[in-house]
């Protein structure tokens, strides 16, 4: 999945699936922060502070430790597609971050390569409140998934998936 932003090189596409090919991953996302030069390159402060507390939180969360979830440069296995519960997500940009949630309920590997950070002019961006109103959605998705996590509620989002939830009893 290449974001139609013109944010991400297509040209790295081949090391974005190296290693789907290899089995060492089922997902693998093009990490902007990896480098350590995402605002160098032109990020702007605000989305990289945002991304980075976001990040912490999901990790925390997901009981992961990636270095950005909010990336729009991604390669799933066609197993995971398949796993997944499209139905059940928003048509909005919460929509990427959903099914990351989803992966990481259903306990697939997630790996990352280094991207180059890519913002110009030409580039789409969205605007600093619809930014805000992603990162809300982002803490209520991260909300019911520790409920549903903890057993304190279902979701419909991770109900029809083989999840930890299962895998507990």
């Amino acid at each position: 999945m290449v974001h139609p932003d013109y944010q991400y090189d297509p040209t790295l596409v081949p090391q974005l699936i190296e290693p789907i090919i290899q089995g060492r991953a089922d997902v693998v996302l093009g990490s902007r922060l990896m480098s350590g030069a995402a605002l160098a390159q032109g990020m702007p402060w605000w989305k990289y502070i945002a991304n980075r507390s976001l990040t912490a939180l999901e990790n925390r969360a997901f009981g992961l430790s990636l270095s950005e979830f909010h990336t729009g440069y991604r390669a799933f296995r066609r197993e995971v597609l398949e796993t997944l519960n499209f139905t059940a997500n928003s048509d909005t940009f919460i929509f990427d971050q959903e099914i990351i949630a989803q992966i990481a309920w259903a306990g697939f590997r997630i790996g990352e390569i280094a991207v180059p950070t890519r913002y110009f002019p030409e580039a789409s961006s969205a605007s600093f409140l619809a930014s805000t109103v992603y990162g809300m959605q982002i803490l209520s998705l991260l909300f019911w998934y520790t409920l549903t996590y903890y057993r304190i509620c279902r979701s419909s989002k991770f109900d029809s998936l083989h999840t930890r939830y299962t895998r507990m009893l």
